[in-house]
């Protein structure tokens, strides 16, 4: 079997699904703010959505409608949230998903709404309803760049990406989109995204190969450590290549499952590569731990500390921020002295202190780069994990500063 990536520029086609995007002045006028999202008939759709226990409206709507039976619409509005407005919030959705029904004549409960902007404010219905006969008249099945336009808010660019592979002979399909450069630090789902696949898969399947591809991409983000209340992940498989993918476990299923997940990863690093007011893209890589988990604490300890990314926003290598960080990780029966930590391929610590043939030049030449990898070995275990991250910078506080002005 051959596996061809499309290039970034390109996009293919996903068959049995139809996008538009359109104008509804939700917060900015003359932007597009209103995505629609057409799925055929007899598809399957998986999700995964926030675990913030002040999830918004939309997302506690969408995963309601998710069980209640087939999704044939995806409803993505920006500039606003429709997060801690309550029962008010909640009918606001509904009214929406009861508007899109009504044109589409099938069931309320079909579509799914999702919401991402400025928490607290009320979702403005009649905007979005008067907005949805223009969205239907221009659904097409190549909208994917208008599309994932529409569903931007502080991002400097879209993410999209597609893959085309080949199985039993046929081509298949992988598209996804996704929005998010702050407030970002997902727990089982991501900011926003949404993928979509034209090969056959059952709905339980689905739902684990989503599962399965999210933690190891959205799951490994950073960029504020902040979880938000909007965040929401779907996977569609139309079924119209002919393709069907019955057994995740087999060779077939392996390489769809790995043409999946690099779509996945490839939207969860253009996250961090678009981060608010980021100038860096980092990675931290933590090996040798005792468990994953251990791994992933540590590497969070360090993704998520204010004084290492400042350090990393001004290329300062002042490596003792991240010893410290690794230090305060938690971690029982810890042995400074075991730990190596390297930025780069410039080992930084070794035997609990600076390491012997460690110089400024060289630590200030990795810090210099754009893309930072900083690794440290436990020398504790065989496990082993990794976080992407981003620094922390003047524009990212200007931002959030400014976020509702």
């Amino acid at each position: 079997m051959t596996v061809g990536q499309v290039k970034e520029s390109v996009c293919a086609n996903v068959a049995g699904i139809k996008l538009a995007a359109t104008t509804a002045d939700i917060r900015y006028a003359d932007r597009l703010d209103l995505v629609l999202i057409e799925i055929a008939t007899g598809s399957s759709v998986a999700g995964v959505f926030t675990q913030n226990a002040f999830c918004a409206a939309p997302v506690q709507l969408a995963r309601q409608h998710l069980q209640q039976g087939e999704p044939h619409y995806f409803l993505i509005n920006t500039g606003n949230a429709n997060a801690g407005t309550g029962e008010a919030g909640k009918q606001a959705a509904l009214q929406c998903c009861q508007a899109v029904a009504e044109l589409a004549t099938i069931k309320y409960w079909q579509v799914l709404p999702f919401s991402t902007g400025v928490i607290g404010e009320h979702l403005p219905i009649d905007k979005i309803v008067n907005s949805l006969p223009d969205a239907f008249q221009n659904l097409a099945e190549s909208n994917w760049e208008s599309a994932a336009q529409g569903i931007l808010t502080t991002d400097t660019r879209i993410k999209l990406r597609s893959i085309q592979l080949s199985l039993d002979g046929k081509p298949v399909t992988i598209t996804g989109m996704a929005k998010g450069s702050g407030m970002i630090k997902p727990n089982m789902a991501t900011m926003l995204a949404f993928i979509f696949t034209d090969a056959v898969i059952s709905q339980n399947d689905l739902q684990q190969l989503l599962s399965k591809s999210v933690e190891k991409s959205f799951n490994r983000l950073t960029v504020d450590g902040d979880t938000s209340t909007n965040d929401s992940c779907m996977l569609a498989a139309t079924g119209k290549s002919g393709v069907e993918i019955a057994e995740i476990e087999n060779d077939k299923g392996r390489e769809f499952s790995e043409a999946l997940n690099g779509i996945f990863l490839q939207l969860a690093t253009d996250m961090i590569r678009d981060a608010e007011g980021a100038s860096k893209f980092v990675i931290v890589e933590v090996n040798g731990g005792v468990s994953e988990q251990e791994c992933l604490q540590v590497a969070y300890c360090v993704a998520e500390s204010p004084l290492v990314k400042t350090a990393l926003f001004a290329s300062d290598p002042n490596w003792g921020r991240i010893l410290a960080a690794v230090g305060r990780a938690g971690l029982v029966d810890f042995d400074l002295d075991a730990v190596a930590i390297y930025l780069g391929e410039t080992q930084i610590v070794a035997d609990g202190a600076v390491a012997s043939d460690y110089s400024e030049e060289r630590g200030q030449a990795e810090m210099n780069r754009d893309e930072i990898v900083i690794r440290i070995d436990l020398a504790r275990g065989k496990h082993s994990e990794r976080v992407w991250t981003s620094d922390l910078s003047h524009d990212y506080v200007r931002i959030n500063a400014d976020y509702r002005s």
